[in-house]
């Protein structure tokens, strides 16, 4: 019995470890997008106010930038080893997308364009 019990708490804590990975690595949770989807740290010129994530399925990824500023800007996803997304005018509080191919590419964030 003194075995299990060894065994047992090992166990529980590399489960315990696992399920923290999960939420670190932000694993689907809510419909919220920034809680939804893997978060980006913020690259390219954008300013600190755009908020950017990306959600990757099993054949595409999707990148995506919210304005939260208070003034319109011009926006584009940008994109790694490829094109990046086509410039958009973005009102604060909207929010634009760049689906690619998984693969290669990497999400490198938002940039003014």
């Amino acid at each position: 019995m003194r075995n299990t019990s060894r065994i047992g708490i090992p166990a529980l804590a590399a489960a315990a470890c696992l399920a923290g990975a999960a939420l670190v690595t932000g694993a689907p949770a809510s419909a919220a997008p920034a809680a939804a989807a893997v978060a980006a740290a913020p690259q390219g010129n954008a300013p600190s106010c755009v908020v950017v994530w990306q959600r990757i399925g099993n054949v595409t990824k999707t990148g995506y930038a919210r304005n939260d500023c208070s003034r319109t800007l011009r926006l584009k996803i940008v994109w790694a080893h490829g094109a990046d997304g086509s410039c958009h005018t973005v009102r604060p509080g909207g929010t634009i997308s760049s689906k690619v191919p998984r693969g290669p590419r990497t999400f490198d964030g938002a940039s003014l364009c």
